[in-house]
């Protein structure tokens, strides 16, 4: 009898031993974790009871996968500027960029009045070999009409790109032909190159233009130094301005090969990420050659370790403006469904122990957003004395002062210049008006100007053919008031500008750097400061006096041209 009721209240019993169990499990964990995960746990049940009580209970239909898609980018915001959401069908894109190929039918193409332009072809690329030629419109794509409002950047690229060995048949109207002539492109790996420019300055400066820190930019360096090396060069500058970063070991290998064992690059550190350094082995082949970096309030992340590296290591001379101050280690973190976060883990620091991130505040990433054009209303682009630094001084090997809270401040400054600077040249240039002419006028002209192979003698012809007054014309067709006096004064602006784009057109990049390298300030200074053997830095840091920065900035800096960005895209 006894036994029957010991067994009839043993259900009870167990229960009541699990509840106290939960009771004691739940005050130990709050009095050792400080409350700290059951704020999360509670926090991330009430977002998903939200959308359990949206789907379950609001007046619509409505698409919950939709909601947090919107969601992630606000709750992100809220972190900082660069951390980021990415949504499946954009990860790709977003990542193609900094590696070293994909895969597509290799051409650059724009879009004007809803139709694909191929602007240029990628030699030896699927496109060319199957007979596509720059000047090309693409009206269909597997057969389907491909004009009109869907054509658009994503959509044409979701078109084109595709798996190695696939097949794409493209329709195409050719200038000065009637009819639609069908191509089968084979699609294959496109390289995708981060240096776009190697050449000789002078008989013995060698140059070399980073765009981006991929996967293959290291090797891409090697092989640049290879090339100036057969030139016999003696002095390098590389050109970072407009960069805008990418992967911080790309950086650390280009950076080793200038400087002498066990300096250090940089260190990234973080509340979760503990201190780790990165150091220079030895091994770099060019320790000890004359060093010039060119940045400028463009270059940002990547860019802005080689150059603080290079500065804090006394080992070469920067040139420019202030750059970015992008300081923040993103770390990539993929999610089941293929689309990715680039969550904020960590902060670079220079070898001085400065910060490169310049300030911000959490959520407003509107302030963050219009920094670039504070500065130049508070003149930075134009007088270094406008440099305002937030934080405290550091200094290099040798003592020189530097500064952190926002950026690299170059060694040398060179402002930009306003002479020729006017309202219409600003309003020709924002709208994207030149662009347009540009290609509308190589398109008109292909036949002639495929008869000049070199730069500098189509560069010789445009500037015959008064192109300034053939876009002015344009730019009135297509709202643009004109200004007789502003067009004056901006005149060779204008054609620096208009003429750049026709040769980027028809060349190739290299070609393109090249003619805007011609009269750059920065330019003219580097070259100064290898003939007075000034790149390795002194103990006193070299600056420029206001009589020498209005002598750098006279003759036209063009600075507007060099932040002119790729219109096109890559497919």
């Amino acid at each position: 009898m006894n036994q029957k009721k010991s067994n009839r209240f043993m259900p009870l019993i167990m229960a009541v031993c699990v509840v106290l169990g939960i009771i004691i499990g739940t005050f130990y964990a709050n009095l050792f974790s400080g409350n700290r995960l059951s704020i999360i746990n509670s926090s991330s049940n009430k977002l998903n009871n939200l959308l359990h009580i949206i789907d379950d209970q609001y007046v619509d239909t409505v698409s919950i996968n939709g909601l947090v898609e919107k969601a992630m980018p606000q709750i992100l915001a809220e972190l900082d500027p660069h951390s980021v959401y990415i949504s499946a069908k954009d990860v790709q894109a977003a990542n193609d960029e900094l590696k070293g190929s994909f895969s597509g039918v290799g051409i650059e193409f724009t879009i004007r009045k809803d139709t694909i332009h191929v602007e240029n072809v990628i030699k030896n690329g699927p496109a060319e070999r199957a007979g596509v030629a720059a000047g090309d419109k693409i009206v269909s794509v597997d057969g389907k009409p491909f004009v009109g409002k869907e054509v658009t950047q994503t959509e044409a690229m979701r078109r084109l790109k595709g798996p190695k060995d696939t097949k794409v048949k493209i329709g195409v109207i050719r200038y000065g032909e009637k009819g639609v002539r069908h191509f089968t492109i084979t699609r294959g790996d496109i390289p995708q190159h981060s240096i776009n420019a190697t050449y000789m300055l002078d008989e013995t400066t060698g140059y070399i233009k980073v765009k981006n820190f991929g996967e293959n930019t290291y090797p891409e360096l090697l092989i640049a130094l290879a090339r100036l090396s057969q030139e016999n060069f003696k002095n390098l500058v590389i050109d970072l301005r407009g960069n805008t970063g990418g992967y911080l070991a790309s950086a650390v290998q280009m950076v080793n090969e200038f400087l002498p064992k066990d300096r250090l690059i940089v260190y990234t550190e973080g509340r979760k990420s503990p201190r780790q350094e990165y150091r220079s082995d030895g091994r770099g082949s060019y320790q000890h050659i004359p060093l010039v970096v060119l940045i400028d309030e463009g270059s940002a992340s990547a860019s802005e370790i080689f150059a603080g590296a290079i500065q804090d290591n006394d080992r070469g001379t920067i040139i420019g403006r202030r750059s970015f101050g992008k300081g923040l280690v993103q770390q990539p973190i993929v999610f089941n469904d293929g689309s990715m976060i680039r969550l904020t883990v960590a902060r670079y620091y220079s070898p001085s122990g400065r910060c490169i991130q310049k300030p911000y505040t959490a959520g407003d990433g509107s302030s963050y957003d219009e920094d670039l054009l504070s500065r130049y209303q508070h003149g930075e682009f134009f007088s270094q004395d406008s440099i305002k630094h937030s934080g405290p001084a550091y200094h290099t090997g040798i003592g020189r002062s530097v500064y952190g809270g926002g950026g690299i401040t170059p060694d040398i400054f060179v402002p930009e210049d306003t002479s020729g600077m006017t309202s219409y040249y600003k309003e020709a240039s924002m709208s994207g008006l030149i662009i347009q002419f540009a290609y509308s006028y190589t398109d008109n002209n292909r036949g002639k100007l495929r008869e000049f192979t070199g730069m500098e003698e189509l560069a010789d012809y445009l500037v015959k053919q008064n192109t300034v007054e053939d876009f002015v014309r344009y730019a009135a067709k297509n709202g643009l008031r004109r200004r007789n006096l502003m067009i004056r004064k901006s005149h060779k602006l204008l054609e620096r500008f208009i003429n750049s784009r026709i040769i980027y057109n028809m060349l190739d990049e290299q070609d393109w750097v090249e003619y805007l390298n011609q009269d750059d300030p920065a330019i003219d200074m580097t070259l100064k400061v290898f003939r007075e053997g000034a790149a390795f830095p002194k103990k006193q840091a070299v600056k420029t006096d206001n009589a020498k920065q209005a002598k750098a900035g006279a003759n036209g800096a063009k600075g507007s041209l060099r932040k002119t960005q790729k219109t096109r895209a890559n497919a």
